[in-house]
């Protein structure tokens, strides 16, 4: 209870901007979880439906990989269906190439979607904590301009020592949103490698087997 009290009285002596920066985590925490969901699910479907696929393409069954992709979602089937669809009419692997490029154009700015903004909320935390904190030092001069010179430097550390409580609470709600803008980067980054590494797997594959195996 003790706890508590004090983090009531931390947050309400940090004054109206501190309900700016709770609004940043809030918005921040829905984006995060919402993207590491996202993220994880897309890693997941990625990594089965490319271990079902590998069979179908090591044996040249084109045709069947490209009806168990055309109809899905996931990054990889957006990928594989396009380039397989530009296989049936591909005259040479340039071709296919720019078609695995194409869906990637198409496929990276989803898993991309929204995650720059939890950068962009720590800033935000930051600079509202650090005004918060000119505010406050702002009223406390001027509360203390008429005091006492005795008791003058008693509450002027007692109210710059208010003023600091939106600093700290804006680096408290920053430092985690760029810890977790990192972690839904890092895995971002894995994914797009996973399906790149997929479409030159596809590409060296096509390019060793006869063309008059594509639709066996």
């Amino acid at each position: 209870m003790d706890i508590y009290l004090a983090l009531v009285r931390f947050f309400h002596d940090g004054g109206p901007l501190m309900f700016f920066i709770a609004a940043v985590l809030a918005a921040g925490l829905a984006i995060a979880v919402e993207r590491y969901l996202y993220l994880s699910r897309a890693r997941r479907n990625n990594q089965r439906q490319w271990s079902n696929l590998v069979p179908l393409l090591n044996r040249g069954a084109f045709r069947e990989a490209y009806n168990a992709t055309r109809d899905s979602r996931h990054p990889i089937d957006e990928v594989m269906s396009c380039a397989l669809n530009r296989l049936s009419t591909a005259k040479q692997r340039d071709d296919v190439e720019l078609a695995l490029e194409e869906a990637m154009m198409g496929v990276t700015p989803r898993l991309e979607k929204r995650t720059h903004y939890l950068a962009t909320f720590a800033n935000i935390a930051t600079l509202l904590g650090l005004l918060g904190t000119i505010i406050g030092l702002i009223h406390a001069f001027n509360t203390v301009a008429g005091l006492d010179p005795a008791t003058k430097a008693d509450q002027l550390a007692s109210s710059i020592s208010v003023a600091m409580n939106t600093t700290a609470f804006g680096l408290v709600v920053a430092i985690p949103l760029l810890l977790v803008h990192a972690v839904l980067q890092t895995k971002t980054t894995e994914i797009i490698d996973g399906l790149e590494m997929a479409g030159v797997t596809f590409i060296n594959l096509i390019s060793t087997r006869p063309r008059a195996g594509q639709d066996t």
